[in-house]
């Protein structure tokens, strides 16, 4: 028999089981997702990769969004609300998002998604030894101006004026004017800036075109930009100009895109942050680098600006939109 103090302590010890078990248990992990605008590509490739790497929001893993909405200034207190949430891993979109969770924090994994350098921008020491506590995907969208300009020259009837949309608030914006401002040269072009940040600046920015009468137009490999892709496409038909931009741009009724595909790079973040959330360290991650740049080309843009596509051109597209 057990007596009745032996059988209380007993009693009280099985009580206890439930709880400490539950103790025991590990917390599930908290993804902060940070953005410079919002780009609706961005979080269902994140999760995708995330998902294909055994994460599913809502079973094993839950996010904290926070986006600047274009206002890219408010990305450092963003990036201090994460870090307050004491998020497990950060997952960042354009370099000044980076930046400003880099600042934020030394300790808290940080995962970049972005179109520039991230050594020159200082994320990292190196792109195959990162060191701390970032890494990443990137594009190198800001380092294609040469060639996007190239094909945009030869697809675009132009005078010797092209225009670049560019948003002030990027820190590689003025990178990627200096490369096309050398490109734009050696094809004997003039070249057009105009700065956009906000939605009325777009606007306005058109306006400056086409009183200069400018027939084609870059747009900047930068998220707000991105995020403001139904706008640009309607007056850049409205005013026959010729754009190249994001293949999302071109999905949306714009007239060319190269670069690398943005969807893919978000989605290899994902997997890099489901990585680390496995154990992994960020240093020793190398930055997933784009290797494959695609030509996408709308033939019904084309048909509604008046363009007739060079054959040349159009044998170099790796899609094609009718």
């Amino acid at each position: 028999m057990i007596g009745r103090r032996a059988f209380i302590t007993l009693l009280g010890g099985a009580s206890a089981w439930p709880l400490a078990a539950r103790a025991q248990q590990p917390a599930v992990p908290v993804v902060g997702l940070l953005e410079g605008a919002n780009d609706p590509a961005f979080t269902p490739a994140l999760r995708l990769g995330l998902s294909q790497s055994g994460f599913v929001e809502g079973k094993n893993v839950t996010f904290e969004y926070r986006s600047a909405n274009g206002q890219y200034d408010r990305l450092p207190a963003l990036a201090a609300e994460l870090v307050h949430r004491q998020v497990t891993v950060i997952g960042t979109v354009t370099p000044v998002a980076a930046l400003a969770a880099k600042a934020a924090t030394a300790t808290i994994p940080i995962v970049f998604s972005l179109g520039s350098d991230p050594v020159k921008d200082g994320l990292v020491a190196s792109l195959n030894r990162p060191g701390g506590n970032v890494t990443g995907a990137t594009f190198f969208g800001n380092l294609l101006a040469a060639k996007r300009l190239e094909l945009l020259h030869e697809t675009v009837p132009m005078t010797a004026a092209v225009g670049i949309l560019l948003n002030p608030n990027n820190s590689n914006a003025g990178f990627e004017l200096n490369e096309t401002e050398t490109a734009a040269r050696a094809l004997g072009l003039q070249l057009i800036v105009v700065r956009a940040s906000n939605e009325g600046e777009i606007d306005e920015a058109f306006a400056t075109l086409v009183q200069q009468q400018a027939t084609a137009l870059l747009v900047s490999a930068d998220q707000y930009l991105f995020s403001r892709r139904s706008q640009i496409v309607l007056l850049a038909t409205r005013h026959a100009i010729g754009t190249l931009a994001s293949r999302d741009s071109v999905v949306a009724g714009g007239l060319m895109s190269y670069g690398a595909n943005l969807s893919n790079t978000y989605r290899q973040a994902g997997i890099y942050i489901a990585r680390i959330l496995k154990g992994e360290k960020p240093a020793d991650l190398p930055v997933i680098q784009a290797t494959r740049f695609d030509l996408v080309l709308n033939l019904n843009a084309a048909k509604t600006l008046g363009i007739e596509i060079p054959a040349k051109v159009l044998a170099l597209a790796d899609e094609v939109i009718e």
